[in-house]
């Protein structure tokens, strides 16, 4: 049960560079040169919504990233616009500007292309479905390692 395991973990870590990489072509291809993948995909995730910076980080899953420093990015470049909050002058508030809105409907368009060759790729709605669920599983494995009064007691003591 270790190697699968262990495989299990590469594997969610090399599909996330991947997706990561698709990303980066896709940004090249448009001649997108001042935003980079990640922040791509925070943008992306961003959406339609206005969300704090703890909001967003609490919401997304971005490996190794500093989310605080690609918002700063990304409103440099005009991806964002930033707003103090009127109750907390401490909170920012971000969402998509024009500029932000219009890549993100090229990586939804970047998405539909994909999701349209998935059945050429011998992936079904199904497959998929049941891949989620077993990352899910996953996800849950390890949230409970967190807790380590429901944690399985080690017997290297």
């Amino acid at each position: 049960m270790k190697q699968p395991y262990y495989d299990s973990i590469l594997l969610i870590e090399r599909l996330h560079r991947h997706f990561l990489e698709v990303l980066k072509v896709e940004l090249d291809r448009q001649g997108v040169q001042d935003i980079n993948n990640v922040q791509s995909l925070i943008l992306y995730n961003i959406g339609e919504d206005e969300l704090t910076v703890g909001e967003l980080t609490a919401r997304g899953y971005y490996l190794g990233s500093n989310v605080s420093y690609n918002v700063k990015k990304m409103h440099e470049n005009g991806y964002l616009t930033q707003e103090r909050s009127a109750h907390d002058r401490r909170s920012v508030r971000v969402r998509l500007s024009d500029k932000g809105i219009a890549l993100r409907d090229k990586i939804n368009t970047l998405f539909e292309r994909q999701v349209g060759a998935l059945g050429e790729a011998g992936l079904s709605a199904d497959e998929l479905n049941k891949a989620n669920e077993l990352m899910r599983k996953l996800e849950r494995f390890w949230t409970s390692a967190l807790d380590y009064t429901n944690y399985p007691a080690s017997s290297a003591a």
